[in-house]
């Protein structure tokens, strides 16, 4: 294998599972450890990875893909984890809302499955389409300004609408969060105000997002750490990371 290609194969580790370790590298590519430093020392130049000690994450600058209509098939197996998790939290006669995010398409699926009694607002049309063929569950829409690349609305209008509920519970999707500051992120403005606004009506508040995720963010901070109930994820990131969100109070599902 040449290093181009391994290097490539390290990035996609990377990808999957958020951080690498040098020894297990060595082994998985039968090459010297100092070999595997080399490389992760030319991708870190290239601002694809931090190495750390032992190994190496996720560069917070890993650009993620930003159309969520192309994500919609990336992870499932991990997003139908989260997805089943949380539909745990969900109590029959409970008014939820359903974020923008392609997790909560899967969730959508477990709901319309179910036998729960709710009342659902989303601002994804996935997601409205999914649940109004089942008759036990009422499903709202926001309305709003469409955007075409995440098959929803967003900004203004959609937040007015969203500010008259009173919510159970929210599950909002979210690109990444930045630890040094307990922030969690998002691709823009008008999808992070329009988090923000279902949050702030809501009582219970989950980000569901794939384990990954804990290592690298986006642009837009839209709330942090303390804002939330709960992150609901496929699998734990690492110690630091947990002993992060456990003294600032925040549970792991």
């Amino acid at each position: 294998m040449f290093a181009e290609e391994r290097q490539e194969a390290i990035e996609r580790c990377l990808q999957e599972t958020g951080k690498v370790k040098v020894k297990e590298l060595s082994e998985q590519f039968q090459v010297t450890e100092d070999c595997i430093r080399k490389d992760l020392k030319i991708l870190e130049n290239n601002g694809r990875l931090k190495r750390t000690y032992g190994g190496a994450i996720l560069s917070q600058d890993y650009p993620l893909e930003r159309d969520v209509v192309d994500r919609r098939n990336y992870h499932i197996e991990k997003k139908k984890i989260i997805a089943q998790k949380a539909l745990e939290l969900i109590k029959d006669r409970e008014t939820i809302f359903l974020d923008i995010s392609t997790t909560n398409i899967e969730l959508a699926k477990l709901l319309r499955d179910s036998r729960k009694k709710l009342v659902v607002v989303s601002n994804m049309i996935d997601i409205l389409q999914i649940l109004a063929t089942n008759p036990q569950i009422s499903v709202i829409g926001t309305g709003g300004i469409m955007y075409h690349t995440v098959n929803g609305f967003m900004g203004a209008a959609a937040i007015e609408v969203i500010k008259q509920y009173s919510f159970d519970r929210a599950f909002i999707g979210s690109c990444g969060v930045d630890m040094t500051d307990n922030s969690i992120t998002t691709l823009g403005v008008e999808d992070g105000l329009t988090k923000k606004a279902a949050m702030q009506s809501s009582r219970h508040r989950y980000v569901m997002m794939e384990r990954e995720k804990f290592y690298f963010n986006e642009c837009y901070k839209f709330s942090h750490f303390d804002d939330i109930s709960a992150f609901i994820t496929d699998e734990y990131p690492d110690e630091n990371i947990v002993g992060t969100l456990s003294a600032a109070g925040v549970r792991l599902v």
